[in-house]
């Protein structure tokens, strides 16, 4: 029900009483009185009292300059979206453009909204149509000249304005025209904004429109986390609610595979004021970084797994730990390179090795094996002794590892276990291109091998026998070319 106050504004509104009008309008506006918000009845009041005040005289005096100041800050407060429909709306349209034109920034900022906001696009199109049909009825001369597009560029131009200039609507405006720009465009400018002037909100803004990076740069910045530097040197103090933030952005950035962001969210994990602390899901973080090819994460899973090797159910003890602290060391991690020492046999100097001079006796063989009409078991042989030189394998070794299954991206596997099981398997890193083209040599010739045809221990020694005495004599007898030869 109506309150008295506003009754008796109302009747006398009713009688023509300017100020009563605009009270009206200021009570649907906001709710004054009790009454119902509706901008639409505030509309119709407002023009009413615009056409009081212009038809009361030819010349304006000062009273009603006075009630026009107020009457269009009224207007201006209209919201001009929401009163399409409304009866009254061409006068709105008209008085918003003039106040536009005298540098209302309430009016240039509703205008610039209307035409512009791509959420209004529906309504953009019944606009346009409006516009045409009620153009030549315009009461404000001046935009007679548009059509409906040059006042879309006129709006648009309005909100550059808006965003250059410091008002209640700047950052409306700024908004608005992120959503204008292309995207790749609006990245680029708010990434720009952010690493050359340090703008916090473009980096938010960023973040918030989907740049990996962005993302990853504010999970840091919050969380305080320098790449270069451990979180417990630069975020010890760090409360639970900002660590909270950070991972919400570090999250976001690993769903897009960031390695970096894995890598973070590893080391938030293993804080103690986080409250979703969980050793577990930082191992876990940290080996999706490692998958990734983060050099510092494949480290930490590569000590990991070494020191956690006597536990762990695998066929050569170490060799995953091997692989990560391996790939790390390709990195350049200095701890890798000094942690791969203890783990992986290094022997890149074949020369040096005690089967050099079989080995080069061997690998001329090979190179005329059809001048010397060498069996298959002969030429199998001869590819254990280079193998066996490149890298220092013992006798047994030589003779009863598994050449087909002994090479690995970055080791070799000497395992001969299924023969002599007191002897323990060794890693041996593969660090010289000549020790990979002996095992791809060796790895052809095997293929398809079946494991007995080279028979029992007793049979691979008569061999072994058999061969090094007929290469020590009939292969040494000639000096072999140095073309023969690719050992070294």
């Amino acid at each position: 029900m109506a309150s008295r106050e506003f009754l008796k504004i109302l009747s006398s509104a009713r009688l023509g009483d300017v100020s009563a009008q605009q009270n009206l309008a200021s009570a649907y506006l906001k709710g004054s009185f009790k009454t119902p918000i509706q901008p639409a009845n505030a509309l119709i009041w407002l023009e009413k009292s615009y056409f009081s005040i212009t038809n009361q005289s030819l010349e304006i005096s000062s009273s009603n300059f006075s009630q026009l100041s107020s009457l269009y800050e009224l207007i201006a407060q209209i919201p001009l979206i929401e009163v399409f429909k409304s009866p009254s709306f061409g006068f709105a349209w008209d008085l918003f453009w003039k106040l536009a034109e005298e540098n209302s920034i309430p009016a240039k900022w509703q205008l610039a909204n209307l035409l512009m906001n791509p959420a209004h696009a529906e309504l953009q199109a019944e606009l346009k149509q409006w516009f045409k049909n009620e153009k030549s009825s315009s009461t404000v001369a001046t935009l007679s000249k548009y059509n409906f597009e040059s006042l879309q560029e006129l709006a648009k131009q309005y909100l550059h304005e808006l965003g250059d200039a410091e008002s209640a609507y700047q950052y409306l405006a700024k908004e608005l025209l992120l959503q204008l720009q292309p995207k790749n465009q609006a990245l680029s400018s708010l990434w720009d904004a952010w690493v050359n002037d340090g703008s916090e909100e473009a980096l938010y803004r960023c973040a918030e429109l989907g740049l990996t990076k962005a993302k990853l740069a504010l999970g840091l910045r919050l969380a305080r986390i320098d790449q270069k530097e451990e979180l417990e040197k630069s975020s010890a103090t760090k409360s639970n609610a900002s660590l909270k933030k950070a991972a919400h952005w570090l999250e976001l950035a690993a769903k897009d595979s960031d390695r970096d962001a894995w890598f973070a969210l590893g080391e938030i994990y293993r804080r103690p004021q986080f409250s979703g602390y969980s050793a577990a899901e930082s191992d876990r973080c940290f080996d999706r970084a490692a998958d990734l090819g983060h050099p510092e994460a494949q480290f930490r899973k590569g000590a990991n797994l070494w020191r956690k090797r006597e536990k762990l159910e695998e066929p050569v003890r170490g060799l995953q730990a091997s692989y990560w602290v391996w790939q790390a060391h390709q990195q350049g991690v200095s701890e890798a390179s000094e942690l791969i020492q203890k783990i992986l046999e290094s022997v890149p100097t074949p020369k040096q090795n005690d089967w050099h001079e079989l080995a080069t006796l061997a690998e001329h063989a090979l190179n005329h094996h059809a001048e010397h009409k060498l069996d298959e078991e002969w030429i199998l042989l001869c590819h254990r002794l280079v193998i066996a030189n490149q890298f220092q394998l013992s006798k047994a070794e030589l003779l009863l590892c598994e050449v087909s299954q002994m090479q690995h991206e970055h080791c070799v596997v000497v395992d001969i276990r299924w023969e002599l099981p007191k002897i323990l398997p060794r890693l041996i890193q593969i660090e010289t291109v000549s020790q990979r083209r002996s095992l791809l040599a060796a790895g052809k010739a095997f293929a398809g091998i079946p494991s007995d045809q080279e028979g029992n221990l007793r049979q691979r020694r008569y061999r072994f026998d058999r061969v090094t005495d007929w290469l020590k004599t009939r292969i040494n007898k000639r000096q072999p070319d140095e073309s023969d030869i690719e050992l070294a």
